[in-house]
């Protein structure tokens, strides 16, 4: 590649092929099984966040180590294997690397059940972390490659839901679990049922072609992921939002896996409590900001994709207002109502966020770039966000006591809001010579 600042085939007319397009049916029907496997992928991952304090009293581990369970031991390999994961699904077919990638993590969840200590969790928690690197990269570009540009936000929100469905089966099911048949049963019976959506999803979906939506030519050229770096480093726009989601990610996944127990220890709720009102909260709230997001920067970006981005970033910004009375009310119901608000507005940049980075990557880049703005948000999201939350509690304790986790969310939440709110308002000024850069590369 002569000129990493130009990606392939832009402005081109696609090579005429037999089947280069895919029926409506078709792309419906890939999209919500994409959607669906999702929804496997959150609750595998975010069951474990209502499930730590019955793993804390069987173990007897301190706060940090539950911050390194549920974030760095199933991080740390999730984010450095799904760079080279992506290289291989921009060159392989996709479907298959879903369903492969479907079967390692459900596999993995099930094995946790059966952990003796808190090693050998974590290194289930690795596996699963193994697993679910190989499916949000090819899964970005197979739906980038259905969608055309001014559907692609709304396609991604679709897709999201799949987050919010995911953490409210998770919540709600995890909760009754772990509080009438134990957390390791709980893990079995999540982890079981993903073998056989892999193998429904390998038999079913169809393999788009590659650069379908956008009227580009796939000259099936191939790409390192340093100069699939440089080009998208060379976009200011994609810097931004990468850091902008990268910090919040890092706060959500703090209050994702401390939430809970915050809510136990400060407002005396059980885990059943915990696991009804979070899951109904946060499904609902989170399903309407991603599709709600996603829908909104299509209409808004229509006329300006930099009036989309600063819609997200006001987003951002109002949502931290509630940060305060979400840590400081004393009533539990109260703050779970206040906690809906502020969960929908900060996840109304991400559907825009996966989809601008589709669009400012060539065809044979998508998966790549999406790994790579995935490698920045769960590194700052998944690898230090309930680590710094954890060891922050444990920290506070000495003059917190019991109300340490409450301090420590509420330190985390009020530094990172106006930040995020400002990465969005920086990409927004640079979004639009970006994308015009490469419409006429």
């Amino acid at each position: 590649m002569s000129d990493p600042t130009a990606p392939p085939g832009a402005g081109k007319a696609p090579a005429p092929s037999s089947g280069s397009q895919m029926g409506r049916r078709a792309r419906r029907y890939a999209l919500v099984l994409i959607a669906t496997v999702y929804v496997f992928n959150f609750i595998d991952r975010q069951i474990l966040a209502i499930l730590l304090p019955a793993i804390k009293a069987e173990f007897g581990v301190a706060d940090w180590v539950l911050g390194f369970l549920a974030g760095p031991a199933f991080a740390i390999f999730y984010v450095t294997l799904g760079i080279p994961i992506a290289v291989v699904a921009d060159r392989w077919n996709r479907r298959n690397l879903i369903a492969i990638s479907l079967t390692v993590w459900s596999a993995m969840t099930a094995l946790s059940g059966a952990a003796a200590n808190i090693v050998q969790l974590s290194m289930a928690r690795i596996g699963v972390g193994i697993g679910e690197a190989g499916f949000a990269p090819p899964a970005h570009s197979m739906i980038a490659d259905m969608y055309p540009p001014e559907r692609r936000s709304l396609a991604m929100g679709i897709f999201t839901l799949g987050i919010s469905l995911g953490i409210m089966i998770a919540y709600l099911g995890g909760g009754w679990m772990a509080q009438n048949i134990g957390w390791r049963q709980a893990l079995v019976i999540v982890g079981v049922p993903g073998l056989v959506l892999a193998a429904l999803f390998r038999a079913t979906v169809t393999e788009p072609p590659r650069g379908m939506s956008d009227g580009r030519a796939d000259r099936g050229e191939r790409f390192r992921v340093l100069d699939v770096a440089r080009y998208l480093l060379d976009r200011k726009s994609f810097v931004h939002m990468a850091v902008g989601a990268g910090l919040a990610s890092f706060n959500a996944y703090a209050v994702l896996s401390f939430f809970p127990s915050f809510l136990e220890r400060s407002h005396g709720l059980d885990l059943q409590q915990i696991g009804v009102y979070l899951g109904l909260i946060i499904g609902i709230s989170t399903g309407i900001g991603f599709v709600g997001g996603g829908y909104i920067a299509d209409k808004i970006g229509a006329k300006s994709q930099r009036l989309a981005l600063w819609t997200m970033s006001a987003a951002m910004l109002l949502g931290w207002v509630f940060v305060f009375p979400l840590y400081l009310l004393t009533d539990p119901f109260v703050v779970i109502a206040v906690f809906f608000l502020p969960s929908l507005l900060n996840n109304m940049y991400l559907a825009t966020t996966f989809a601008q980075t589709q669009g400012l990557a060539g065809v044979r880049m998508r998966s790549v770039a999406s790994s790579l703005l995935l490698f920045v948000i769960n590194v700052l999201g998944l690898g230090f966000g309930p680590l710094v939350a954890g060891w922050l509690s444990d920290w506070l304790a000495a003059t917190s006591g019991s109300e340490s986790l409450r301090y420590s969310l509420l330190i985390i939440g009020a530094v990172t809001g106006p930040w995020i709110a400002f990465h969005f308002y920086a990409a927004g000024r640079y979004i639009e010579p970006d994308l015009a850069r490469v419409a006429v590369s």
